[in-house]
């Protein structure tokens, strides 16, 4: 009988346990400032392109002096995709943010996929989808492994 009596006064239900105060309250941020995926992304995609708009606009105007062969121009455009795309996905996951990899494909997809599209409008020229597959591929590679690395970086 003592220990029903104990129980009921309150001995086993926990009569010392107090609810903890919140030290600070909690704010959210206004629906302005709330940065979604597709707004992340599209800052990324811009970024990238107005990257390689400053890149290719320096390329023509060195290609006056330099007078470079077809070889070191391909060379040179793909080097110019693969910096925008490092650009953006930098733009779009941060230093030590999350999801770098899918966030840096998605990048890279978006930019190689618009930049296949323009290309196929604006030059006339049919090449064979395989063509259009390995550089959708390989922004899509570039872009998860930019999406990679800068996710690991550290936040100074």
């Amino acid at each position: 009988m003592h220990i029903f009596y104990k129980a009921c006064k309150g001995g086993f239900f926990m009569s010392g346990y107090t609810t903890p105060t919140v030290s600070k309250p909690l704010r959210r941020r206004s629906a302005r400032n709330r940065k979604t995926l597709w707004s992340r992304l599209l800052r990324g995609l811009l970024t990238a392109i107005g990257v390689t708009l400053l890149c290719v606009l320096l390329f023509a105007l060195l290609m006056q002096w330099l007078k470079p062969g077809d070889n070191v121009i391909r060379i040179i455009n793909q080097i110019i995709k693969l910096g925008s795309i490092f650009a953006g996905v930098y733009v779009t996951v941060g230093r030590s943010g999350e999801n770098g990899l899918l966030l840096g494909a998605g990048v890279g997809l978006a930019y190689m996929l618009l930049g296949v599209l323009l290309y196929a409008l604006l030059s006339g020229q049919q090449l064979p989808w395989t063509a259009y597959l390995s550089d959708i591929a390989m922004g899509i590679a570039g872009g998860g492994i930019a999406g990679a690395i800068v996710a690991g970086m550290r936040k100074r």
